[in-house]
């Protein structure tokens, strides 16, 4: 795990950007620090925060995927049709669970096996998961689910703290130790870092690849599961456009687009940073489309200003030189 003190330049403009964040909005309202705020801080957005996580992996390995909203929409459709026909909830989760591992997998063989770019790849999964979703569904809503399935996204089971959220901090904490602290998340930077050098140097790079996408598949689908349980009922909508924060959240984090840098501090910073300012734009009666561009503005800088002080560093170094 990554101490606190050795936080890098850009996790601390993250945590300086949170305080400023977080004073502006106490100054709008005296509750928002108080348990019940901060407890919904995290609901509303909790399955996008699941899925960032292996997001995170995803493009440490250089690659990207942004079929994850897909994949969590087609998992809540599937388990909302099997519990119409009949099927045992507990059953229909486990099916819809590995319908998502089977999605991920069959990007990562394209990706890994085939050579095909994961952008390319995963786009087509966006339109193509979607769609399949709506084709099980059409323009209908499936809910009536049971008690206990929606007590698991709606109510607080674990002292002031929902089961979705006990699953993210779980995950958080297995993210940051396979990323930090485990061979296999060294491997995952040596393939980010240079996919050719990793393969010569022995290490199974398609193995590797195959088994991430298969890992942020099954937690998509995770992911959708609980949404559908939050909401008490799914339609082929469900988790449009998601994909668009859950990869800000990482690249926002400092993880590099081109992949081999970054680390899980970064993006648990950059997570409590949008869901602070999406939640101060709500206090201020800020518009969805409004957050929404905020967010892909954010986007854009995480990109561009990391890019731009790498180039402005390598001309510092030349000039000394």
């Amino acid at each position: 795990m990554i101490a606190l003190g050795r936080l890098k330049s850009w996790e601390g403009l993250l945590l300086a950007i949170l305080v400023v964040v977080v004073a502006m909005n106490v100054m709008r309202s005296p509750y928002y620090l108080g348990i019940d705020n901060v407890v919904n801080l995290f609901q509303l957005s909790i399955e996008k925060i699941i899925v960032a996580l292996t997001m995170t992996m995803i493009i440490v390995s250089g690659e990207i995927d942004l079929s994850v909203a897909s994949i969590m929409g087609l998992a809540a459709v599937l388990l909302g049709c099997l519990f119409k026909a009949g099927i045992p909830m507990p059953a229909a989760i486990l099916i819809a669970l590995l319908s998502g591992l089977a999605a991920g997998l069959f990007n990562g063989f394209w990706v890994a096996q085939a050579g095909l770019p994961s952008l390319a790849v995963t786009l087509a999964g966006l339109i193509g998961y979607r769609g399949l979703a709506r084709v099980f569904i059409q323009d209908h809503s499936i809910g009536g689910f049971p008690v206990w399935f929606n007590t698991i996204g709606q109510q607080r089971t674990v002292g002031p703290l929902t089961i979705s959220i006990m699953i993210f901090f779980i995950l958080f904490v297995i993210v940051a130790v396979t990323l930090h602290g485990s061979g296999l998340g060294r491997l995952v930077y040596a393939i980010g870092n240079n996919t050719q050098a990793a393969r010569y140097a022995g290490v199974r790079v398609k193995l590797i690849k195959l088994c991430l996408f298969g890992a942020s598949g099954l937690v998509a689908a995770l992911a959708g599961i609980l949404y559908g349980a939050r909401l008490g009922s799914v339609r082929g909508d469900i988790a449009t456009g998601f994909e668009l924060d859950i990869i800000t959240m990482v690249l926002l984090g400092g993880v590099s687009i081109f992949g081999g840098s970054g680390n899980i501090i970064g993006v648990g910073l950059s997570i409590l940073v949008i869901l602070n300012l999406r939640n101060g734009m709500g206090l201020a009666n800020i518009t969805g489309d409004t957050q929404t561009s905020v967010v892909g503005a954010l986007l854009i800088l995480s990109v561009l200003v990391p890019n731009l002080m790498h180039t402005l560093k390598t001309k510092w170094k030349e000039r000394k030189t």
